[in-house]
């Protein structure tokens, strides 16, 4: 059995956990710059329009009472070991996809065994460490995670085993992965709205709809998702990554995002005695296709000025050209632990 953890508003409610007088308050986690963006809104901020990746002038004049906290990464990083501590107690594997997102493959095949550990785990977390997780359960990570969104915020969702296609089938067809908003408008063009409509699709149709990848598309719609979790390796990156609520088009938005990426990572980076000399960026496009751009720097580093600068002239040179990015992610990789000698440029 597989279970899908994902702490609700991560940055939000790590400030509230730590400042009180911010709970229930409408709040929202940025820098303090004019290009600064929202990294998270607090469930409070979000009924206003508040949203992560929004510009922070734009989300203060939707919500004139906004409240903005300054990003805290080192504190994010200590809360977040403790909750993949308590993540381990039972676990057979763990897929880290972020800081406050994880797949667990449990250590029971019983239904009711998986349900009852993630019970423990939601409780665990609130218990010790103060903060909120929703979380699905299911024999597969596809509709565990599909169970743990529709869970949000603070609730468990479990689909007992045989049950998948028929728990997927009248939802709409932009839940399932790979189907973005171009392929969404196909789809509906041929009457076909529901993931359930997918799984009855003959294999002429999913090719000429999917391509080769059509059959693979229609057996996740049939809820048959064959993928293990993986747990983590050792260490040859580190990286930071945002999913944005709603896609971006515009390159200063994405370059803030950037600018605040890289002091993630910096920070990361810094708190293991760690620094890298290969900086990228990793960009999901509105229609999952993934690309990314990468470069050098003469000297392994830490510095988020280097970073951000290398990671800012990666994303120019994707030559984006106002296409919808879903997922904007920066990397440093060439990992050592060796003093820093000297300070350099990078070089494309």
């Amino acid at each position: 059995m597989v279970a899908h953890f994902d702490l609700d508003a991560f940055y939000a409610s790590v400030a509230q956990l730590d400042d009180p007088s911010l709970r229930g308050k409408p709040l929202a986690i940025s820098g303090d710059s004019r290009r600064s963006v929202v990294l998270t809104a607090s469930y409070e901020a979000r009924p206003f329009g508040v949203r992560s990746a929004m510009p922070l002038f734009k989300a203060k004049s939707l919500c004139p009472g906004l409240v903005v906290a300054p990003p805290n990464f080192a504190r994010y990083k200590e809360l977040s070991t403790r909750v993949f501590a308590i993540y381990e107690r039972g676990a057979r594997a763990i897929e880290a996809l972020s800081l406050d997102e994880a797949y667990v493959e449990i250590g029971t095949d019983d239904f009711d065994e998986a349900v009852a550990y993630a019970h423990a785990v939601r409780a665990a977390i609130r218990g010790e460490i103060g903060l909120t997780a929703s979380a699905g359960v299911a024999s597969q990570k596809l509709v565990a995670k599909i169970a743990s969104d529709a869970a949000k915020p603070d609730g468990l969702q479990a689909i007992a085993p045989g049950d998948e296609r028929a728990y997927l089938a009248p939802m709409p067809v932009g839940r399932l992965w790979g189907i973005g908003p171009k392929t969404q408008t196909r789809l509906a063009q041929r009457n076909i709205a529901t993931i359930g409509e997918i799984a009855e699709l003959s294999d002429d149709v999913v090719f000429a709809l999917f391509g080769r990848g059509g059959r693979a598309v229609r057996e996740m719609a049939r809820g048959n998702d064959t993928r293990a979790v993986e747990a983590g390796r050792e260490t040859r990156s580190v990286s930071s990554e945002s999913t944005f609520e709603f896609d971006v088009r515009d390159t200063e938005i994405l370059r803030a995002i950037v600018r605040e990426l890289s002091v993630e990572v910096s920070q990361r980076l810094g708190a293991h005695g760690l620094r890298g000399s290969t900086i990228g960026v990793k960009i999901k496009l509105s229609n999952f296709k993934i690309t990314g751009r990468q470069t050098t720097v003469a000297v392994a580093t830490d510095d988020p000025a280097t970073i951000a600068s290398a990671a800012l002239h990666c994303l120019e040179r994707a030559d984006l050209d106002g296409a919808a990015v879903r997922l904007l992610g920066v990397r440093v990789a060439s990992i050592t632990e060796e003093p820093v000698r000297q300070i350099s440029f990078f070089e494309p």
